[in-house]
Protein backbone atom coordinates (compact mmCIF):
# COMPACT_ATOMS: atom_id res chain seq x y z
CA UNK A 1 0.00 0.00 0.00
CA UNK A 2 1.10 3.75 -0.62
CA UNK A 3 1.07 5.00 2.75
CA UNK A 4 2.94 8.21 1.71
CA UNK A 5 0.59 8.64 -0.94
CA UNK A 6 -2.60 8.10 1.77
CA UNK A 7 -1.08 10.53 4.10
CA UNK A 8 -0.43 13.58 1.37
CA UNK A 9 -4.03 13.30 0.12
CA UNK A 10 -5.60 13.24 3.43
CA UNK A 11 -3.40 16.06 4.59
CA UNK A 12 -4.29 17.82 0.94
CA UNK A 13 -8.00 17.62 2.32
CA UNK A 14 -7.13 19.42 5.29
CA UNK A 15 -5.75 21.96 2.98
CA UNK A 16 -2.30 21.57 3.90
CA UNK A 17 0.10 22.89 1.17
CA UNK A 18 1.68 20.13 -0.58
CA UNK A 19 5.47 21.66 -0.69
CA UNK A 20 4.70 21.03 3.47
CA UNK A 21 3.58 17.54 3.54
CA UNK A 22 6.85 16.87 1.57
CA UNK A 23 8.84 18.31 4.23
CA UNK A 24 7.17 16.60 7.22
CA UNK A 25 6.84 13.03 5.24
CA UNK A 26 10.67 12.99 5.22
CA UNK A 27 10.85 12.33 9.23
CA UNK A 28 7.83 10.22 9.21
CA UNK A 29 8.42 6.61 9.65
CA UNK A 30 5.89 3.83 9.65
CA UNK A 31 7.14 1.06 11.87
CA UNK A 32 5.20 -2.31 12.08
CA UNK A 33 3.72 -3.58 15.70
CA UNK A 34 3.72 -6.95 16.98
CA UNK A 35 1.09 -8.09 19.68
CA UNK A 36 -0.40 -11.25 20.77
CA UNK A 37 -4.25 -11.33 20.92
CA UNK A 38 -4.90 -8.82 18.19
CA UNK A 39 -6.60 -10.79 16.10
CA UNK A 40 -6.86 -11.25 11.95
CA UNK A 41 -3.54 -13.66 10.50
CA UNK A 42 -0.64 -14.06 12.62
CA UNK A 43 1.97 -12.57 11.05
CA UNK A 44 5.48 -14.20 13.52
CA UNK A 45 5.17 -16.54 16.30
CA UNK A 46 6.98 -15.52 19.70
CA UNK A 47 9.16 -18.52 21.66
CA UNK A 48 8.80 -21.91 21.13
CA UNK A 49 10.98 -23.83 19.07
CA UNK A 50 11.65 -21.81 15.49
CA UNK A 51 11.63 -23.70 12.02
CA UNK A 52 14.95 -24.21 10.75
CA UNK A 53 16.68 -25.00 7.46
CA UNK A 54 16.66 -28.89 7.19
CA UNK A 55 20.30 -29.87 8.50
CA UNK A 56 20.78 -25.76 10.19
CA UNK A 57 22.56 -26.46 13.52
CA UNK A 58 20.55 -23.87 16.26
CA UNK A 59 22.30 -20.69 15.98
CA UNK A 60 25.30 -20.58 18.70
CA UNK A 61 27.66 -18.29 20.38
CA UNK A 62 31.01 -20.13 21.00
CA UNK A 63 29.43 -23.20 23.09
CA UNK A 64 26.08 -21.36 24.54
CA UNK A 65 22.83 -21.94 22.11
CA UNK A 66 21.41 -18.50 21.67
CA UNK A 67 17.82 -18.22 22.63
CA UNK A 68 14.99 -17.71 20.38
CA UNK A 69 13.33 -14.63 20.41
CA UNK A 70 10.79 -15.07 17.43
CA UNK A 71 10.08 -15.31 13.94
CA UNK A 72 7.99 -13.07 11.27
CA UNK A 73 6.47 -14.21 7.49
CA UNK A 74 7.71 -11.41 5.75
CA UNK A 75 5.03 -11.70 3.05
CA UNK A 76 2.73 -11.62 5.70
CA UNK A 77 3.51 -8.20 7.28
CA UNK A 78 2.26 -5.27 6.02
CA UNK A 79 4.13 -3.38 3.47
CA UNK A 80 6.15 -0.28 4.43
CA UNK A 81 7.63 2.67 2.43
CA UNK A 82 10.81 3.03 1.80
CA UNK A 83 11.36 -0.48 4.53
CA UNK A 84 13.14 -2.67 2.59
CA UNK A 85 12.36 -5.89 4.04
CA UNK A 86 12.31 -9.40 2.36
CA UNK A 87 9.11 -9.69 0.25
CA UNK A 88 9.54 -12.99 1.31
CA UNK A 89 10.85 -15.83 3.43
CA UNK A 90 10.77 -15.47 7.04
CA UNK A 91 13.26 -14.00 9.56
CA UNK A 92 14.06 -15.04 12.33
CA UNK A 93 15.83 -13.53 15.75
CA UNK A 94 18.13 -14.65 18.32
CA UNK A 95 19.25 -13.17 21.05
CA UNK A 96 21.36 -13.82 24.09
CA UNK A 97 20.52 -10.85 25.96
CA UNK A 98 22.74 -10.66 28.86
CA UNK A 99 25.43 -11.69 27.20
CA UNK A 100 25.19 -8.84 24.88
CA UNK A 101 24.65 -6.06 27.15
CA UNK A 102 27.64 -7.19 29.47
CA UNK A 103 30.08 -7.57 26.60
CA UNK A 104 28.57 -5.45 23.72
CA UNK A 105 29.78 -8.50 20.89
CA UNK A 106 27.21 -8.91 18.12
CA UNK A 107 28.37 -12.49 18.34
CA UNK A 108 25.60 -12.96 21.14
CA UNK A 109 22.53 -11.56 18.80
CA UNK A 110 21.48 -13.35 14.99
CA UNK A 111 19.26 -12.64 12.18
CA UNK A 112 18.38 -15.63 10.03
CA UNK A 113 16.52 -15.08 7.05
CA UNK A 114 15.21 -18.73 5.64
CA UNK A 115 13.88 -18.18 2.16
CA UNK A 116 10.33 -19.32 0.52
CA UNK A 117 10.47 -22.53 -0.46
CA UNK A 118 13.27 -24.01 1.96
CA UNK A 119 11.95 -27.00 3.13
CA UNK A 120 12.37 -26.54 7.09
CA UNK A 121 11.85 -28.10 10.31
CA UNK A 122 11.11 -27.47 13.52
CA UNK A 123 14.64 -27.39 15.29
CA UNK A 124 15.22 -29.59 18.47
CA UNK A 125 18.55 -28.00 19.16
CA UNK A 126 17.59 -26.54 22.36
CA UNK A 127 15.09 -27.41 24.45
CA UNK A 128 15.65 -25.78 27.71
CA UNK A 129 13.61 -22.98 29.09
CA UNK A 130 16.25 -20.51 29.38
CA UNK A 131 16.10 -21.24 25.62
CA UNK A 132 12.77 -21.16 24.52
CA UNK A 133 10.12 -19.21 25.84
CA UNK A 134 6.56 -19.46 25.73
CA UNK A 135 4.51 -19.42 22.02
CA UNK A 136 2.06 -17.05 20.90
CA UNK A 137 1.38 -16.15 17.81
CA UNK A 138 1.34 -12.34 16.92
CA UNK A 139 -0.38 -10.01 14.47
CA UNK A 140 0.69 -6.64 13.09
CA UNK A 141 -0.60 -3.30 13.34
CA UNK A 142 1.04 0.10 11.94
CA UNK A 143 2.32 3.37 13.77
CA UNK A 144 3.52 6.32 13.08
CA UNK A 145 7.14 7.01 14.50
CA UNK A 146 8.91 10.37 14.82
CA UNK A 147 12.75 11.94 15.66
CA UNK A 148 13.35 11.97 19.38
CA UNK A 149 13.76 15.66 18.62
CA UNK A 150 10.79 16.08 16.42
CA UNK A 151 8.29 17.56 19.26
CA UNK A 152 5.32 14.86 18.88
CA UNK A 153 4.37 12.89 21.79
CA UNK A 154 2.36 10.32 20.83
CA UNK A 155 1.27 9.87 24.66
CA UNK A 156 0.58 13.06 26.06
CA UNK A 157 -0.22 16.49 23.90
CA UNK A 158 -0.62 18.70 27.08
CA UNK A 159 1.83 22.20 26.81
CA UNK A 160 3.59 21.49 30.48
CA UNK A 161 4.25 17.87 29.25
CA UNK A 162 6.13 19.01 25.82
CA UNK A 163 7.80 22.02 28.08
CA UNK A 164 9.54 18.83 30.05
CA UNK A 165 10.23 16.84 26.79
CA UNK A 166 11.93 20.02 25.15
CA UNK A 167 14.24 20.64 28.60
CA UNK A 168 15.78 17.15 27.75
CA UNK A 169 16.48 18.13 24.08
CA UNK A 170 19.97 19.19 23.53
CA UNK A 171 20.63 22.85 22.07
CA UNK A 172 21.51 21.34 19.17
CA UNK A 173 18.00 19.21 19.02
CA UNK A 174 16.47 22.52 20.06
CA UNK A 175 17.65 24.16 16.90
CA UNK A 176 16.38 21.27 15.15
CA UNK A 177 12.84 21.62 15.78
CA UNK A 178 12.94 25.40 16.23
CA UNK A 179 13.85 24.73 12.05
CA UNK A 180 10.94 22.51 12.46
CA UNK A 181 7.93 24.84 13.73
CA UNK A 182 9.15 27.32 11.18
CA UNK A 183 9.36 25.80 7.99
CA UNK A 184 5.60 23.52 8.96
CA UNK A 185 3.23 26.01 10.29
CA UNK A 186 0.80 22.74 10.22
CA UNK A 187 2.86 20.85 12.58
CA UNK A 188 0.41 20.21 14.60
CA UNK A 189 -2.48 19.31 12.51
CA UNK A 190 0.27 16.97 10.55
CA UNK A 191 1.19 14.84 13.93
CA UNK A 192 -2.36 14.53 14.22
CA UNK A 193 -2.80 13.58 11.23
CA UNK A 194 -0.26 10.63 11.23
CA UNK A 195 -1.80 9.62 14.89
CA UNK A 196 -5.14 8.92 13.33
CA UNK A 197 -3.87 6.90 10.32
CA UNK A 198 -1.76 5.24 12.23
CA UNK A 199 -2.63 5.51 15.79
CA UNK A 200 -0.78 4.72 18.62
CA UNK A 201 -0.96 1.66 21.06
CA UNK A 202 -1.92 1.09 24.64
CA UNK A 203 -1.59 -2.26 25.11
CA UNK A 204 1.47 -4.76 25.59
CA UNK A 205 3.49 -4.81 22.35
CA UNK A 206 5.78 -7.77 21.75
CA UNK A 207 7.62 -5.76 18.84
CA UNK A 208 8.38 -3.03 16.30
CA UNK A 209 9.74 -3.79 13.31
CA UNK A 210 11.35 -0.75 11.12
CA UNK A 211 11.06 2.67 12.42
CA UNK A 212 13.35 4.66 13.99
CA UNK A 213 16.47 2.91 15.48
CA UNK A 214 17.00 3.90 19.28
CA UNK A 215 19.34 7.21 19.16
CA UNK A 216 21.28 5.79 21.91
CA UNK A 217 22.83 2.84 19.64
CA UNK A 218 22.64 5.41 16.83
CA UNK A 219 25.10 7.73 18.88
CA UNK A 220 27.48 4.78 19.62
CA UNK A 221 27.40 4.01 16.06
CA UNK A 222 28.54 8.12 15.73
CA UNK A 223 30.99 8.04 18.40
CA UNK A 224 32.79 5.20 17.00
CA UNK A 225 32.42 6.17 13.27
CA UNK A 226 34.44 9.67 13.96
CA UNK A 227 36.80 7.75 16.33
CA UNK A 228 37.96 5.72 13.38
CA UNK A 229 37.87 8.83 11.29
CA UNK A 230 40.53 10.58 13.81
CA UNK A 231 42.53 7.67 13.98
CA UNK A 232 43.38 7.44 10.27
CA UNK A 233 44.19 11.20 10.28
CA UNK A 234 40.76 12.07 8.12
CA UNK A 235 39.84 14.47 10.63
CA UNK A 236 41.20 16.07 13.78
CA UNK A 237 38.31 16.92 16.33
CA UNK A 238 38.92 19.44 19.26
CA UNK A 239 38.45 18.20 22.44
CA UNK A 240 35.92 20.91 23.31
CA UNK A 241 33.75 19.95 20.10
CA UNK A 242 33.61 16.48 20.45
CA UNK A 243 30.14 16.01 21.19
CA UNK A 244 28.61 18.68 18.91
CA UNK A 245 30.23 16.66 16.16
CA UNK A 246 28.93 13.60 17.74
CA UNK A 247 25.20 15.46 17.82
CA UNK A 248 25.36 16.36 14.22
CA UNK A 249 26.83 12.67 12.91
CA UNK A 250 23.90 11.00 14.85
CA UNK A 251 21.63 12.97 12.99
CA UNK A 252 22.85 12.62 10.12
CA UNK A 253 23.08 8.62 10.68
CA UNK A 254 19.99 8.48 11.50
CA UNK A 255 18.72 8.53 8.01
CA UNK A 256 21.39 6.00 6.78
CA UNK A 257 20.49 3.55 9.84
CA UNK A 258 16.47 1.84 10.32
CA UNK A 259 15.29 -0.28 13.41
CA UNK A 260 15.15 -3.82 12.19
CA UNK A 261 13.51 -4.70 15.40
CA UNK A 262 12.90 -3.74 18.91
CA UNK A 263 10.96 -6.01 21.99
CA UNK A 264 11.32 -6.48 25.54
CA UNK A 265 13.14 -8.88 27.03
CA UNK A 266 11.25 -11.16 30.04
CA UNK A 267 14.20 -10.85 33.10
CA UNK A 268 12.90 -11.24 36.46
CA UNK A 269 16.56 -9.49 38.07
CA UNK A 270 15.87 -6.46 36.29
CA UNK A 271 13.57 -3.28 35.83
CA UNK A 272 13.60 -3.55 32.02
CA UNK A 273 15.42 -5.74 29.48
CA UNK A 274 15.28 -4.36 25.79
CA UNK A 275 17.13 -5.91 22.76
CA UNK A 276 17.27 -4.80 19.41
CA UNK A 277 18.56 -5.19 15.56
CA UNK A 278 19.68 -2.02 13.88
CA UNK A 279 20.70 -2.47 10.17
CA UNK A 280 21.43 0.08 7.38
CA UNK A 281 19.49 0.71 4.84
CA UNK A 282 21.26 -0.20 1.87
CA UNK A 283 22.44 -3.48 3.74
CA UNK A 284 18.62 -4.78 4.42
CA UNK A 285 17.55 -3.58 0.63
CA UNK A 286 20.27 -5.80 -0.70
CA UNK A 287 19.57 -8.81 1.69
CA UNK A 288 22.63 -8.32 3.63
CA UNK A 289 20.85 -9.42 6.81
CA UNK A 290 24.25 -10.69 8.48
CA UNK A 291 24.95 -6.59 8.69
CA UNK A 292 22.56 -6.22 11.47
CA UNK A 293 23.84 -4.86 14.39
CA UNK A 294 22.49 -6.64 18.41
CA UNK A 295 22.23 -4.54 20.91
CA UNK A 296 20.88 -5.73 24.36
CA UNK A 297 20.16 -3.14 27.40
CA UNK A 298 19.68 -4.11 31.35
CA UNK A 299 18.27 -1.91 33.57
CA UNK A 300 18.20 -2.67 37.15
Amino acid sequence: MDHQGQFRRAALELGIPDDEISRFTKHLRLSIRLSGGSGGVPVGQFGGLPRLPVGMDWPFAGVSPLPFIFSVDCAALPRVDGFGLPADGSLLFFLDHEQAAATGERRYGRVVYVPAGTDTEVATGSTDDAFVGEQYDVGATLRAEFPDWFGADDEDDEDEEDDEDEDDLSPFQQQLARDLERDLPHLDELCALADDLWPPHNGYVSAYIGGYADEEVIESIAEQTLAWREKTGEIVIPVAKWYSHVEKETHRLTSEWVSLARFPVDNELYYRSDGSFVIRHDNLAAGRLDEALSVAELIP
